[in-house]
């Protein structure tokens, strides 16, 4: 319920914003507001979806709940004015801070506490983005299947499709893609899957480091956190609104679904990855999946000219596969892709998200997020270092 208010709040300021587009102008305004509400009220939750991961990981105390209307206002301010931001943080952050609430209630162990995290994980995923199976294994896959038991894993599919039933049943429409033709499984195709593939992560590996460049380069230089998001405000006003950059704003929804069908301009991607960094490293709020899958579905786009695949199977296996290498969660991302595209095409889905898993490097969009499994043996073997160190 608490994403179903979001989103049609997330729905309201958007359609504000761009039937009124000279409030991209207020800015600076827009993140003096976040910046001050974080800095007076919200201190011990501005980690995010950071601090999630590390109280999974060690335990220490209850997330506080202020977690939810903070970042619901600040994601919704940041869009409002025009911020480049997404909407899953704001639904993990949400569920998460939501579900540790039980901690105190029923006065529940650490172990039964890293449950109600995946809950939370779980629920505010499948329910932003209208797909419970990839939201119950994101839960699950993001934290590397750490401390994960039988019973956690079968809540979190449990908690995952109750979302997603209540946001139903609350008559919420999530944006619907569609992949109509998809071409047969040769050389050839392989060929070009796995190119696009490497491309996606190497995409998801420039989103990551820029965003956390622009973090720290902000942090270092501006002592004030609120003045932070004001300056940052005023470059983005400038380049959005002055500048005639208007489609790098917000979600770009509509940007990814014409990518399906007209060939996106190469540099769309890029643009979208510095717009987007920009404004989480100034401190506005929202998510990094819908950014995420703007770069991905862009950059298919983009290569449909040079690529002889369909345009839409280019731009659905990219909108996953820049997910995939960002997150570290191929499986998730795969499933994700069939529950949105369909069966039909997920072989070149799996092959596009496991090849961008491997080709992301080491430092995805979440800094607590332990990075384990087949790509940490496959950098230690070939690089023979440590992988936090690449």
């Amino acid at each position: 319920s608490a994403s179903a208010f979001f989103l049609v709040s997330l729905e309201w300021v958007t359609q504000f914003r761009i039937q009124h587009d000279w409030i991209i102008w207020l800015l600076p305004f827009g993140g003096l507001l976040v910046g001050l509400s974080y800095y007076y009220w919200g201190e011990s939750v501005v980690k995010g979806n950071n601090l999630l991961l590390e109280e999974y990981e060690k335990p220490k105390k209850v997330i506080p709940f202020k977690m939810a209307p903070l970042v619901l206002l600040g994601t919704l301010l940041t869009h409002l004015f025009g911020g480049s931001a997404g909407r899953e943080g704001t639904a993990v952050q949400m569920g998460g801070a939501i579900a540790d609430q039980f901690t105190k209630i029923f006065n529940l162990d650490n172990a039964e506490r890293r449950i109600l995290i995946i809950l939370g994980i779980s629920a505010g995923f499948a329910s932003v983005f209208g797909t419970p199976l990839a939201g119950a294994v994101f839960a699950l896959e993001v934290l590397y299947f750490s401390k994960i038991n039988f019973k956690s894993a079968l809540l979190s599919f449990v908690v995952a499709y109750a979302a997603y039933f209540t946001v139903e049943f609350w008559k919420i429409k999530h944006t619907h893609y569609s992949i109509p033709v998809v071409p047969e499984l040769n050389f050839d195709t392989i060929f070009y899957t796995i190119l696009l593939g490497l491309l996606s992560g190497f995409a998801a590996l420039l989103f990551s480091r820029s965003t956390h460049f622009w973090g720290s380069l902000f942090s270092k230089n501006i002592k004030y956190p609120p003045l932070r998001p004001v300056i940052g405000g005023v470059v983005l006003a400038v380049a959005i609104a002055g500048l005639g950059f208007t489609k790098f704003s917000g979600l770009g929804v509509p940007v990814i679904v014409d990518s399906f069908s007209n060939p996106s301009e190469w540099y769309d991607f890029l643009l979208k990855i510095l717009f987007t960094g920009f404004t989480l490293g100034a401190g506005f709020k929202g998510g990094e999946v819908t950014p995420l899958f703007f770069v991905g579905a862009t950059l298919g786009s983009a290569l449909s000219i040079f690529i002889p695949m369909p345009i839409a199977l280019l731009a659905g296996v990219g909108f996953v596969s820049v997910f995939s290498g960002a997150t570290h969660t191929p499986i998730a991302c795969t499933i994700m892709g069939m529950e949105l595209f369909g069966i039909q095409p997920g072989i070149f889905i799996a092959l596009g998200c496991t090849i961008a898993y491997f080709s992301s490097g080491s430092v995805g969009i979440y800094k607590s997020q332990i990075v384990k499994g087949a790509k940490y043996k496959l950098y230690q073997r070939f690089q023979k270092k440590e992988l936090q160190n690449l």
